[in-house]
């Protein structure tokens, strides 16, 4: 056979062509008796790389509106999105070696939870690769991510410098992690990590908020206004929808409920029972994703929970009151959503300026922010 000759230009083009290949989007060499990766899951996942680095690109950690647009999209009709069942789990990456997605305590969200307040914190070059990791039996998409760790208090879903193990993670985050099943292609679970295999994609200047009190969820800002605003459909909803003053109205007799009824004691960020697989109830938009596992759970005598963490029926009209207070939740939040539905053509309201944490000495409306 004759030696094919090529051209020192060719072999430059071949070669930038595979460097581009292995930077943006690789599937790794199935190793003996592992899964090779469908072609299907293949292009989801360059979808989703490409629509995060388009929507969701590099930019300054404070930088508000890039934040907010990002946010938009993902929530509407994205690639993200589609591929979410109707619950994912969520959290860091353990830092205990080897440590399975069983072994690794995490929080459940339902995807609109998820893709409004969680996702748009991340933003991603489009760098990624699609690997099958048998320990998990499943196929794994890293995402190059840096987080936007100087955006203002309210912007966050609640104030995840609660544990500084946390907030150290995330500040430094270099990475995302969609665990996929390998039967429907679903994203089952999602992790931010910083030991990703890549440097960080930018200089991070660590932000300190001064110590949390691991009791305060929800504050009031010094213009009278609840926060976090995400947390409240901020940006998410149009300021003309009729619900959001019903909405406000009941989640809070809702959680005067819920707390009547011991329901507030285990579902919220700082995890005091430790559970395994979190359920967050403490604000309206937590709430509102998780709505009908409340209303489920009670109804059928599987929360609250004692100490010894075994669930019991509440009283009659406890749980008369409380299932009252979900179901007219519920139905005004789905209300709500029918109204979005029915403007969806007219453009979001910008969301409303976002406050400060309780206890922190500012002279101003915006927060304090200082840098370690």
């Amino acid at each position: 056979m004759g030696v094919i000759k090529m051209s020192a230009r060719t072999l430059l083009a071949m070669a930038a062509a595979v460097g581009a290949g292995l930077a943006y989007g690789t599937t790794s060499p199935a190793p003996a008796g592992a899964r090779p990766v469908p072609a299907a899951l293949t292009q989801a996942a360059a979808a989703i790389a490409k629509e995060l680095a388009t929507h969701c690109p590099l930019a300054p950690a404070g930088d508000t509106e890039s934040y907010n647009r990002c946010r938009q999209h993902l929530y509407g009709d994205s690639a993200l999105r589609a591929q979410l069942p109707a619950y994912l789990i969520w959290g860091r990456q353990s830092k205990v070696p080897n440590a399975t997605l069983r072994q690794t305590n995490l929080t459940q969200f339902s995807p609109e939870v998820w893709t409004s307040m969680y996702a748009p914190l991340f933003m991603f070059n489009g760098k990624h690769t699609v690997e099958w990791v048998p320990e998990e039996k499943s196929f794994l998409v890293r995402l190059q991510a840096a987080f936007r760790n100087r955006l203002a208090p309210g912007q966050f879903p609640y104030p995840f410098w609660h544990e500084e193990a946390k907030w150290a993670m995330y500040e430094n985050a270099n990475g995302l992690m969609l665990w996929i099943n390998p039967d429907t292609l679903k994203v089952k679970a999602a992790q931010f990590t910083d030991r990703a295999p890549n440097p960080l994609l930018h200089a991070v200047a660590p932000v300190n908020h001064g110590k949390h009190d691991n009791a305060t969820w929800l504050w009031t800002d010094a213009r009278g206004v609840t926060q976090p605003a995400v947390s409240l459909f901020d940006g998410i909803y149009r300021a003309d929808n009729p619900h959001l003053k019903a909405m406000d109205r009941q989640y809070r007799d809702l959680a005067l409920q819920m707390r009547e009824s011991q329901c507030t004691s285990c579902h919220v960020p700082n995890n005091p029972d430790k559970m395994s697989r979190l359920v967050l109830l403490s604000t309206p938009v937590h709430a509102a994703g998780e709505i009908d596992r409340l209303i489920r759970s009670v109804k059928e005598d599987r929360m609250p929970m004692d100490e010894y963490r075994t669930s019991y029926a509440l009283p009659d009209e406890a749980k008369k009151a409380l299932l009252q207070s979900a179901e007219e939740f519920k139905a005004t939040v789905e209300a709500a959503k029918a109204w979005e539905h029915r403007h969806q053509a007219v453009k979001p309201t910008a969301p409303a300026p976002v406050g400060r944490v309780p206890g922190m000495n500012v002279s101003s409306n915006q927060p304090q922010q200082v840098a370690k």
